[in-house]
C-alpha cells in the first residue's frame, strides 16, 4: 500500500519566476513586466526580467532534475512569449524555446505537465479590458489552439489556469499583485465569471486541436479545512467549511467551491448565489455549459489549513492556534494534516483524479561554511505533509502525482527573492544551483515511491 506504482513524483514552477529574458527573442510585455517597472510595488525594487534565467539555462535545469530523479515537471508557458500581443502573429522563437524545453525533458525521462496560465496575462490585452473584456474567452481559446496545435504531439497533460483564487483576488481585491488594481467587487465577479469560461473554450479548443489523446486538468488553490477531532460531526463541520463561500464581499475569492464546482458541475453554488447573486453577472445555461467542459484530471494547490470543529451551535468553528504554532518564514501556519484532509474532501465531492500542483515552504536558506544549504526544517515539512498524503492514498483517495514547489529558489511575486521555496538554492549573483539537503533527501524519497516515509 501506498503510492501508485506510477505516481508522477515531480517538481512546478512558473514561466515568469524563473525564465527571465523578459524582452528577448519577441516576446512581448506582459502585465507583470509593468507592474515590477512601478517603484515600490515589488519588495526591493526587484523583477522577473533576469530571475534564474532558466531561459539561457534550461538545459542545465533539466540535467538537473534528472539527477533528482524527478518523474514530472510542472510548468508554465508564457502567453505573451508565443503571442507577443496575446493574439495574432505566433513567435516563432517562443515555440522553439518550448519545444526545445519539452524535448530535453522528454530525453530524460521526466514528463512535461504544462499550466496554460500562471498570472502573466500579455499587457497588450489588459489594456482591451483584460479579463473585464467579454472578448478574453476567446483570446484565451485561441492562445489554447496554439498551445494544442505546438505542442501536443509531445505533451499528454495540460492545466489550463493556476490558482483563479490569486490572480483575481490578489490582483483586483488587494491590488498588491499585477495589475494592481483595486476593482469594485462586482467587477472581481465578472472577471472570475469570464475567467471560467475561458477555461473551459481553452478545454474545448485543446481537444479539438490536439494531436493525439490529453488529459487536462484545473489548477486552483484554497485553504484546506481539517477536522479537531475523529467525531462525525467535527468532520462533517470541517467539510463544509472547506466548501463554504467567504461571508466578506472583500474576501469572497478565498475559497474552493465557487471556482471549482462551476467547473465539474456546471452550477455556481448557491450558498454564493444567496450571498452574492445581487452582484453577480447574469449568466445563461449555455455559458454554464461552456464552463464545465469535461476534464480528466483536478489539482489542488494546498499548502496549510484550519483546524476545524463544530461549535456549540452546530456550525463550523476554527480552533485558535496555539501560541508559538509552527510557522515557516513566510508566516504561513505548518498544518500537514491539510494533505490527508483536503484530497480526501476534494476527491468526495468531484470525484477527478487528484494530483497535489503545488505544495511547499519558504525557508531561511543561505549557504553554510561547508558550502552546503542544509535546510531540516523542509524536509521535515516535506516529510510531515507527504506522510498524511500516503494516508489518505491508501485510505483510497486517487491521488496521480506531487510537485513539490518549487524546483529551484525564484522570483515570488510581490516579494521579490526574499522567499526562497526551492529544493535548489539559486545564487543570483552569479546563477549558482546549488542542491539543498532537502533536494538530497527528495531523490531518495522518488527513489522508494514514497515507502522511506513511516
Amino acid at each position: 500500500m501506498g503510492f501508485c506504482k506510477d505516481f508522477a513524483w515531480g517538481a512546478a514552477t512558473s514561466a515568469y519566476q524563473i525564465e527571465g529574458a523578459a524582452y528577448e527573442d519577441g516576446k512581448g510585455p506582459h502585465i507583470w513586466d509593468v507592474f515590477c517597472c512601478d517603484n515600490g510595488r515589488i519588495a526591493c525594487g526587484e523583477s522577473g526580467d533576469v530571475a534564474c534565467n532558466h531561459y539561457h539555462r534550461f538545459r542545465e535545469d533539466v540535467a538537473m532534475m534528472k539527477e533528482m530523479g524527478l518523474k514530472a515537471y510542472r510548468f508554465s508557458l508564457s502567453w505573451a512569449r508565443i503571442l507577443p500581443d496575446g493574439t495574432g502573429a505566433v513567435n516563432e522563437a517562443g515555440i522553439r524555446f518550448y519545444q526545445e524545453l519539452i524535448d530535453a525533458l522528454l530525453d530524460a525521462g521526466i514528463e512535461p505537465y504544462i499550466t496554460l496560465f500562471h498570472w502573466d496575462y500579455p499587457y497588450a490585452l489588459q489594456q482591451r479590458g483584460g479579463w473585464m473584456n467579454p472578448e478574453s474567452v476567446e483570446w484565451f481559446g485561441n492562445y489554447a489552439r496554439v498551445v494544442a496545435e505546438y505542442f501536443s504531439d509531445r505533451v499528454v497533460n495540460f492545466f489550463t489556469l493556476n490558482e483563479p483564487q490569486c490572480f483575481i483576488g490578489l490582483s483586483y481585491q488587494d491590488g498588491v499583485h499585477a495589475p494592481g488594481v483595486k476593482a469594485p467587487v462586482q467587477d472581481t465577479f465578472l472577471m472570475a465569471h469570464h475567467v471560467l469560461m475561458a477555461h473551459g473554450r481553452a478545454v474545448q479548443m485543446m481537444r479539438k486541436y490536439a494531436k493525439q489523446e490529453i488529459r487536462i486538468g484545473y489548477a486552483p488553490t484554497g485553504s484546506m479545512s481539517y477536522p479537531d477531532s475523529d467525531r462525525p460531526e467535527d468532520i462533517e463541520a470541517a467539510r463544509t467549511h472547506l466548501f463554504a463561500i467567504p461571508e466578506q464581499a472583500d474576501r469572497w475569492t478565498w475559497n474552493v467551491s465557487f471556482w471549482s464546482d462551476p467547473v465539474l458541475f456546471g452550477t455556481y453554488p448557491e450558498e454564493a448565489l444567496e450571498r452574492y447573486g445581487h452582484l453577480m453577472p447574469k449568466f445563461t445555461q449555455e455559458e454554464m455549459r461552456l464552463i464545465a467542459q469535461p476534464i480528466d484530471i483536478y489539482g489542488q494547490n494546498i499548502y496549510n489549513g484550519n483546524r476545524i470543529r463544530c461549535g456549540k451551535d452546530g456550525k463550523p468553528e476554527i480552533v485558535p492556534r496555539w501560541q508559538g504554532f509552527p510557522k515557516t518564514a513566510l508566516n504561513w501556519p505548518v498544518t500537514p494534516e491539510c494533505l490527508y484532509w483536503g484530497p480526501k474532501f476534494l476527491y468526495e465531492r468531484y470525484g477527478k483524479p487528484i494530483y497535489i500542483t503545488e505544495n511547499g515552504l519558504s525557508c531561511h536558506d543561505a549557504v553554510s561554511v561547508d558550502g552546503r544549504v542544509h535546510d531540516p526544517n523542509r524536509i521535515d515539512f516535506l516529510h510531515r505533509y507527504l506522510r498524511c498524503l500516503k494516508q489518505s492514498a491508501e485510505d483510497g483517495v486517487d491521488i496521480r502525482g506531487y510537485f513539490q514547489w518549487s524546483l529551484m529558489d525564484n522570483f515570488e511575486w510581490h516579494s521579490g527573492y526574499a522567499e526562497r521555496f526551492g529544493l535548489v538554492f539559486v545564487d543570483y549573483q552569479t546563477q549558482q544551483r546549488i542542491w539543498k539537503d532537502s533536494a538530497y533527501w527528495y531523490r531518495d524519497l522518488i527513489r522508494s515511491n514514497g515507502d522511506m516515509i513511516d
